[in-house]
Parts: structure tokens; C-alpha cells; sequence
């Protein structure tokens, strides 16, 4: 199980250093550690980076599809790896939506970002008005399939299931739309490769400690992918200890 902290662009030198140190701390303290992945700004991945330990790793939010030119404000993913990175968070709706990128460019950095020796957590979910369409299904597939890189093995691969609509709302999808919506992805996955059957698949949406037990004890629920909560340390690790407690 994964529990992953998308920290945005957000906090401060000061409040990285503070907040990763403090994850790192108490993640220590679990007898049965989840893996904890903290998508920090790029800027932070030094001081975010002298607190990774086994159970706590390093993600950049994104990266560019090639791996060097002349591609002024972007990181590549071989600049991530160096940077101390395991993973690479793509795919974002947040990406899509604000920067008009396709499941085609995502699956292009995906291929780059494996080259490099990154993991991959690809992030997919509808618009509130494709769900009220009767189209979160459909689209939800056709990101998925648009998205994977061809030949990404089991271990080097994460989904993120994150209702836009949900995503810094406080609305949260209920456990029976999530429970179908993990089941629909799951077997999307299998059907491109069986290998694909233990990958894990996170909710991401207004994830709480209120919430969180709920929705990680569904079946194909593999995780959470953790925005606003992330940036406090209380309410971070209480949701890693939710997860913790149904793994």
C-alpha cells in the first residue's frame, strides 16, 4: 500500500524541511511501514531528500518527455533520478486541465521516466459533468489505455484514481462509487496484462484521517493520494496510520 503526499506548489524551506523531517520521524515509529512518497516541489528535493529513508521516498510532480534540449522551465526524468527522485507523479488533472496535456504525452513521459529508472503513478478521473453525462467509465478507460507506456512492468506502476470533482472540493466520491471505479480500473489493467493484477491503485480526492479507513479498507484501493492533508504532518501520518491499520 502507498500513501502518497502531493505537496503542489506549496510550502516554504523552512516548512519542507520541518514537515519531511517530521514525516520521516513518526513513519519510524510504524511496526508494519506503508510506503510513504512525498511529491515535493523541485526546489525542496534537496532538503526533502536528506530525510528519505526505506519507508519514505521522493517523487517529482512531473517531467518533460525527453531527456535533455532546449525546453526552458522543464526537468527531465534522468534530472529527477539524479535529484535523488523514486518516483514520478504524471498525468495530474491539474496537468491536463492547466496545461492541455494529452494521455499521448503522458504515456510519452511515463516511457522517459522508466528509461531513467523512475516509478510511475499515473494519475486518471472525470469531470463532475462526465459523471453526471454517464461518461466517468468511458473516460476514465480511455485515459487509463492512452496513458500506459507499452512493456511498464508490474513494480515500476501506480494509478491514481482522482475524481476532478473532488480534488481540493471536500466532496469525496463515496466508498460504492470508489469500490466500482477501483473494480472498472482494476480490470482494465489485467485485461492489458495480467502481470498488472498487484498494481496499485490509490483514490485521491479530499482524502482525511475522517475518511481515509473507509476508503482504504475497499478491496482494489491500494493507497491514497493525500493533497491539502499532506501539508500537515498530524493529518498526514494519521491517514498513513489508517492504512497501516487495514494492510
Amino acid at each position: 500500500m502507498i500513501i502518497a503526499g502531493n505537496w503542489k506548489m506549496n510550502m516554504d524551506r523552512a516548512g519542507a524541511d520541518l514537515l519531511a523531517r517530521d514525516i520521516a520521524d513518526r513513519a519510524s515509529a510504524f511496526e508494519n511501514p506503508i510506503q510513504i512518497v512525498v511529491f515535493s516541489s523541485s526546489v525542496f528535493f534537496q532538503i526533502v531528500g536528506a530525510h528519505t529513508t526505506t519507508a519514505v521516498t521522493l517523487g517529482g510532480q512531473d517531467c518533460h518527455h525527453k531527456a535533455s534540449g532546449a525546453h526552458t522551465g522543464d526537468i527531465s526524468a534522468p534530472m529527477l533520478k539524479e535529484a535523488g527522485c523514486e518516483w514520478v507523479l504524471l498525468g495530474h488533472s491539474e496537468r491536463r486541465t492547466d496545461h492541455g496535456e494529452s494521455s499521448e504525452l503522458i504515456a510519452a513521459k511515463a516511457e522517459a521516466a522508466l528509461l531513467a529508472g523512475l516509478k510511475v503513478m499515473i494519475c486518471v478521473g472525470e469531470s463532475l459533468a462526465e459523471r453526471e453525462g454517464g461518461q466517468a467509465y468511458d473516460i476514465v478507460t480511455a485515459q487509463l489505455l492512452a496513458s500506459l507506456p507499452e512493456g511498464v512492468s508490474a513494480s515500476s506502476l501506480a494509478i491514481a484514481y482522482e475524481p476532478v470533482w473532488a480534488i481540493g472540493t471536500g466532496q469525496v466520491a463515496s466508498p460504492e462509487d470508489v469500490d466500482k471505479m477501483h473494480n472498472h480500473i482494476r480490470s482494465i489493467l489485467e485485461g492489458r496484462n495480467l502481470s498488472y493484477a498487484g498494481v496499485d491503485i490509490l483514490y485521491g480526492g479530499s482524502v482525511k484521517p475522517e475518511n481515509a479507513a473507509e476508503l482504504l479498507a475497499l478491496p482494489n484501493v491500494g493507497g491514497a493520494l493525500v493533497g491539502g492533508a499532506s501539508l500537515k504532518a498530524d493529518d498526514f501520518m494519521a491517514i498513513v496510520a489508517c492504512a497501516e491499520g487495514v494492510s
